[in-house]
């Protein structure tokens, strides 16, 4: 079974929840992580899985989960599902998008690490959070009415043209 797929099965029961009692040991240590990341302004994490396991006192399976994560917001994404524990690993950081994800996926308590003030201003903050916000936001256009003219520029009324049922 790959480093991926014993995290999945620590982490996630046959439902595909979230076993509480993994990630309540594991979110602490994830974001010790991320704390050393920001306070250090680290923008490429290197080594393989054991070294960072070691580094960070975490287990593989925790590591795995952690750069699932992360995985996301680099610029050079790896394969986690093919990851092994000796696999050199080099990911590039992009931090305004690390902290865009960190919205993304509703991670409030790494939106708010203190570190962030010594990268990046609270209005810069501001405007990532509703960039990212926006992001998602689907905005419709115009409603065409059934009487008026068809977009598609047949000169016919919507409803005899692109409207008609």
């Amino acid at each position: 079974m790959s480093l991926y797929e014993n995290w999945l099965k620590q982490a996630y029961n046959d439902q595909g929840r979230s076993i509480k009692s993994v990630w309540d040991v594991y979110i602490p240590q994830e974001q010790k992580i991320y704390e050393d990341i920001l306070e250090n302004k680290i923008t490429n994490i290197k080594g393989t899985v054991l070294s960072l396991a070691e580094k960070y006192n975490m287990s593989n399976e925790f590591i795995c989960g952690f750069l699932d994560g992360i995985n996301d917001a680099s610029e050079n994404p790896i394969s986690i599902k093919d990851l092994t524990e000796t696999q050199e690993i080099s990911l590039d950081i992009d931090l305004k998008n690390l902290y865009k994800k960190m919205v993304q996926y509703k991670a409030q308590h790494l939106c708010d690490l203190p570190q962030w003030d010594n990268i990046f201003t609270e209005e810069e903050r501001n405007n990532l959070y509703i960039d990212q916000k926006n992001s998602r936001t689907v905005v419709k256009g115009a409603k065409i009415g059934r009487n008026e003219p068809c977009p598609c520029g047949s000169g016919k009324k919507y409803k005899r043209c692109c409207g008609a049922k």
